[in-house]
């Protein structure tokens, strides 16, 4: 029993961390756009194109104007 308890200790953070490892950022979505299109790294239109999509994925993921957050029930 005890040796079940130790794995679970050990095995549960590790499998989160992993987990959530795999989640991207805004900023490597919007790179993995520009240069999916054909966009050279540091060229202008890169540039511009990095900051349009980071800025367009910023407002995909914001509250709708006016919307008051609500307290989770977990």
């Amino acid at each position: 029993m005890k040796t079940f308890s130790v794995r679970l200790l050990i095995l549960t953070p590790l499998a989160l961390c992993l987990c959530l490892g795999a989640c991207g950022t805004v900023e490597s979505a919007a790179k993995e756009d520009c240069t999916s299109i054909g966009w050279q790294v540091g060229s202008p239109g890169y540039d511009r194109c990095f900051k349009d999509r980071v800025n367009e994925r910023n407002i995909d993921y914001s509250n709708p104007p006016g919307d008051q957050p609500r307290p989770s029930l977990l």
